[in-house]
């Protein structure tokens, strides 16, 4: 009797966090970076309370959203992908059918009352479907599965572009394309794009007329103002020059967490959302930039560590999907405030205000914590298994 009772397993237990399929460390990363967007958000909006209580409840709604995703396993979410995408393509057609209206763009739906943009949604389903789709297929995957990914992608970012809403399209493309890049997407292939790309940019600088066939003509003055932002100081290349002005007399330590002289005396353009950034850089310097990049690195770090560690090829091509599409939000928010890149009117996540882009990243974060916790718990539960058979 008694040895029967020692052979018998003990009952295992998880630890607390991975049962409620939090990852800590990635959940300490975005609420640090939270309450650094809170404080300078408090000076750019000039001491704004109420701005700041609706961006506050904004946060709390999309971690709410995140926690409640972090629960479906991922093989849930690879079953609902096709649907959650076909989904999102009939709402960015209702969106050219009977969109409102706004800030001259097409891109926003009303019904039952709540008015929202479709394309947040396809950010999320676009790399859902492609991982899906892909990670169905024999692996390596065959050049004509990239190929098919390809055009899942490029069909609601040419609806997106059709609003026009280029810097939606724009993160859009590049979920997708980063998926086609974990799932082995030729480096040739690779080189031929950037070759592409160089010669195009060239062509442009050659012959600026060209954007006239592909651009809408305020994104080709957004493009000009680029290459010479003097050329409207008044008009379209105003927001670059306040922007450099603000970036450039912050210096090493700024001038002070609510002194920023370009911010406060009305200078600087859209200040508390897609220009928040030269707000940092005016008001606490380099090494505020410094404190927020680590921030934002240590997120990034994070989400492919957790890419990497995933048990299926669905929670690899997505969750290096996900989070290299955060990167791009901070790459084209960080590039066009500093006139690297034409003004796409993206946010810089986490920070900017807004409800919009904080759900739908939080909504990505809550992914990468399904992916995550529930590879580690498969992991630990069956660890713990053997263990006590041994």
């Amino acid at each position: 009797m008694s040895n029967s009772i020692l052979s018998m397993p003990k009952q295992v237990s998880t630890p607390l966090l991975p049962r409620l399929h939090i990852d800590l460390p990635l959940l300490t990363g975005i609420l640090l970076l939270c309450a650094f967007g809170l404080a300078i958000l408090y000076s750019a909006s000039e001491s704004d309370i109420d701005m700041i209580r609706r961006q506050f409840m904004n946060i709390m709604i999309a971690l709410a959203i995140m926690f409640s995703l972090a629960q479906i396993p991922p093989a849930k979410l690879k079953a609902i992908s096709p649907w959650f995408y076909i989904a999102g393509l009939i709402l960015l057609a209702a969106v050219l059918v009977m969109g409102d209206m706004g800030k001259g763009a097409q891109r926003w739906l009303i019904i039952g009352g709540f008015r929202f943009q479709p394309s947040e949604i396809v950010k999320l389903a676009v790399p859902m479907m492609c991982a899906g789709f892909l990670a169905s297929r024999p692996q390596p995957v065959r050049a004509w599965h990239l190929l098919v990914a390809f055009i899942l992608t490029m069909i609601p970012a040419a609806l997106i572009a059709k609003q026009p809403d280029l810097g939606t399209a724009i993160l859009v493309s590049a979920a997708g394309v980063f998926t086609l890049f974990f799932a082995g997407l030729s480096w040739r292939l690779i080189i031929l794009i950037v070759v592409i790309a160089v010669a195009g940019i060239s062509t442009v600088l050659v012959d600026p007329d060209i954007l006239d066939v592909f651009l809408h003509p305020y994104q080709k003055r957004r493009v000009l103002t680029l290459i010479d932002p003097q050329n409207d100081p008044l008009g379209a290349g105003y927001h670059i020059i306040q922007s450099s002005i603000a970036i450039g007399s912050g210096g090493i330590f700024g001038k002070g967490w609510l002194n920023g002289t370009q911010c406060h005396l009305d200078f600087l353009p859209e200040q508390h959302t897609d220009f928040i950034f030269a707000v940092i850089a005016e008001e606490i310097g380099l090494a505020g930039i410094v404190i927020m990049m680590l921030l934002y690195v240590f997120i990034i770090l994070r989400g492919l560590y957790i890419a990497t560690m995933s048990d299926s090829v669905y929670g690899r091509l997505l969750g290096g999907s996900l989070t290299l599409v955060f990167f791009i939000y901070l790459l084209v928010n960080t590039g066009m405030v500093t006139g690297i890149l034409p003004v796409v009117g993206v946010p810089l996540p986490l920070v900017s205000y807004g409800g919009t882009s904080i759900i739908t990243i939080m909504a990505g974060f809550g992914i990468l914590m399904s992916i995550h916790t529930h590879t580690e718990s498969s992991r630990t539960i069956q660890s713990e298994i053997t263990s006590l058979y041994d």
